[in-house]
């Protein structure tokens, strides 16, 4: 099973942050998403009052968590889906890296990922034993019929936006496939430029969540990355077929975090403030890379900057490292990456002022 999947990134950049940590001010970590602002109270209220949970938590999730999840769906996306046509999930991380495996695929099955794709997609093919294939454009694959296809809209690590009419496109094409359209959508509430929908919205789905399922995050939305916490919905056949997997393999969201997520979908003052830090970060971030001879390409949503020098992007992380930077490789997400780097927003207000004075006095 080890020999199946890839070095893990971070261990492959960990001497460039050994490097980037050795800067006299420290390390400023643009490499990771992590969220770094508090975790909003009403939530963290709520983790403490469901504490004493002795009991062990439903696989299904409770009544209050699905129907927070399908009100929040409605309320922000313009998408009605039935409680039961939820399920939530420990970190979506875990999801997606065991999706294909729950739902069946094997040796000759294909899962379709974007040429540039956050590595899970790929490790979710490799655990399965399925057949990994990379397309920007599945409307032109002409292979076998693939069981699974990725979308990640908006994306991780360049940020593109698909419209609805492409999405529309896709998911009328992967029926008449008979495939999976899973799309990643844990940066749907960080879109910069134009606008997107949700790929269960009845004007990408056509009213019917056939074929189609959504992973959301409650990491980014609203800091909860340390909580694990996230939650697919759309096909009621697939949630089933999850759900089933999900109760023999003990996948289980802690009944305290279940109560979190309730609160956290029911607030969306937390979010208007935390997308206004991470618009600044990433107003300032964008103009001190361009200014200092970086390109910005796509980077129309999601938390990220897909930044290139046109030069290996190797040598851009290097770099950077020797300013006390650390940023990832654009080719941890695939070939297509080779001279970009991503650059994430997510860092304190004054680690971003010290990468941007850095780069004015180093680059």
């Amino acid at each position: 099973m080890i020999e199946r999947l890839p070095k893990f990134p971070w261990d492959v950049l960990f001497p460039y942050r050994r490097r980037a940590a050795a800067h006299p001010d420290g390390l400023v970590n643009l490499a990771l998403g992590d969220p770094v602002d508090p975790t909003p109270p009403a939530v963290r209220a709520a983790l403490a009052a469901a504490a004493d949970a002795p009991g062990y938590p439903s696989t299904e999730g409770t009544p209050a968590l699905r129907a927070a999840a399908a009100a929040w769906l409605l309320r922000r996306e313009g998408v009605t889906v039935e409680p039961d046509a939820v399920i939530p999930a420990v970190g979506t991380k875990e999801l997606i890296a065991w999706l294909p495996t729950m739902l069946g695929l094997g040796p000759g099955d294909i899962v379709l990922v974007p040429e540039l794709a956050f590595p899970t997609y790929e490790v979710s093919a490799r655990l399965a034993g399925a057949k990994l294939v990379r397309t920007d454009s599945p409307l032109t694959y002409d292979g076998p019929a693939p069981r699974v296809l990725w979308l990640n809209s908006p994306s991780n690590p360049e940020g593109r936006v698909l419209g609805t009419a492409e999405l529309r496109a896709i998911v009328a094409w992967a029926r008449e496939q008979g495939t999976l359209v899973v799309n990643d959508e844990c940066y749907l509430d960080h879109v910069w430029e134009g606008g997107t929908r949700s790929v269960l919205h009845p004007e990408v789905s056509g009213g019917s969540h056939r074929g189609v399922l959504a992973v959301h995050s409650l990491s980014k939305r609203s800091n909860l990355a340390g909580y694990r916490a996230g939650f697919a919905a759309g096909d009621p056949d697939v949630i089933a077929t999850l759900l089933e997997v999900r109760k023999h393999a003990g996948h289980m969201v802690p009944a305290p975090v279940q109560a979190a997520m309730v609160a956290a979908l029911g607030d969306d003052s937390h979010l208007a403030q935390q997308r206004e830090h991470y618009a600044r970060r990433r107003a300032v971030l964008r103009q001190a890379l361009v200014d200092n001879g970086f390109r910005i390409d796509h980077s129309a949503g999601a938390l990220f900057l897909w930044a290139t020098r046109d030069e290996p992007c190797w040598t851009t992380v290097g770099a950077l490292a020797d300013l006390g930077i650390l940023v990832a490789p654009g080719e941890f997400y695939g070939a297509a990456g080779a001279r970009h780097v991503r650059v994430a927003v997510t860092e304190t207000d004054e680690r971003v002022e010290q990468a941007v004075k850095r780069l004015a006095e180093g680059c």
